[in-house]
């Protein structure tokens, strides 16, 4: 799970940096050239500008920002059989996909997990935790890492930016919105923007966040599946399949960091309004989707 909530932190993080960026700037100051009501188009431009920027941003350093927080150690030069069959492997599958060699990488991790990550097609990372070397033959292992691939083939790091970035746009104008009203309203301030104002947005801000990401994980959960199958056109449907249900029988082992959990190929188990922040759809489903479109 570790590609989106890695991505998702460290979009609120810049977010955040953004926004306080832009308020000690004073350029916030054009959104109430009046002193009285909310420019709306003004906000909008804003919140768009800043809401692109952090989700876009946070794609952009991606690559940069896994490799650190996992500690992950790409493979320059294969220092034996099971680093070269990996690099060989990913290569055979971008070569199949259409798309350029990714970094190949290994995290030392006791999870049987793997993630992709990077901001172009032709230029992504791919890694495997030494958990998944040690828990996986070499058929299930093939298939997570044409799981991975499929989603670097499928652009889905690229399209949940743009999502994020829409969504961050209506996250920064509604809490805008509802600071102005308490602000006004409430506390009566007639001129200006008093200190309720920025203390509501600020709260509202990371509330709406809270809640918009739940768009951001129902998309997560979507492009799975499609991996998944992608995964079974570039290895095969039984590899795919066994390597869903080897992740099954894994599912209680150590988890990684939150920030990093949904950068991977598992996602753990999820119940009632838990599984709405699920970035991953529960292996049975996965499985039987891949059982179902192999009857057809």
């Amino acid at each position: 799970m570790k590609r989106i909530l890695l991505f998702l932190a460290t979009n609120i993080a810049v977010l955040v940096i953004l926004s306080i960026s832009m308020r000690l700037l004073g350029i916030e100051g054009i959104l109430d050239k009046q002193g009285v009501d909310l420019n709306m188009n003004s906000l909008l431009i804003y919140a768009a500008i800043i809401g692109m920027s952090g989700s876009f941003i946070s794609l952009a350093i991606s690559k940069w920002t896994a490799k650190r927080m996992m500690g992950a150690r790409v493979i320059e030069q294969p220092a034996n059989a099971t680093e070269k069959w990996l690099v060989d492997t990913v290569r055979r599958q971008a070569e199949k996909a259409g798309i350029g060699m990714p970094e190949v990488a290994i995290f030392d991790s006791p999870d049987v997990n793997a993630f992709a990550t990077g901001m172009r097609r032709n230029n992504a990372l791919v890694a495997v935790s030494t958990g998944l070397l040690r828990a996986m033959d070499q058929d299930e292992a093939e298939a997570v890492l044409a799981h991975e691939v499929s989603h670097i083939a499928n652009g889905d790091m690229i399209t949940l930016a743009l999502i994020q970035g829409v969504v961050n746009t209506f996250v920064i104008v509604l809490s805008r919105v509802i600071g102005h009203f308490v602000d006004r309203v409430i506390f009566k301030t007639e001129r200006g923007h008093g200190p309720a104002f920025w203390v509501t947005a600020i709260v509202a801000e990371l509330v709406l966040g809270v809640l918009a990401s739940i768009i951001v994980m129902w998309f997560s959960r979507r492009r799975e599946f499609r991996a998944d199958a992608g995964g079974a056109s570039l290895a095969s449907r039984d590899k795919m399949i066994a390597a869903l249900e080897r992740l099954k029988q894994g599912v209680n082992q150590p988890h990684l960091p939150d920030q990093m959990a949904a950068l991977g190929i598992s996602g753990g188990i999820g119940h009632g309004l838990k599984r709405l922040f699920m970035t991953h759809p529960p292996l049975e489903e996965r499985i039987a989707a891949l059982r179902a479109q192999q009857r057809r």
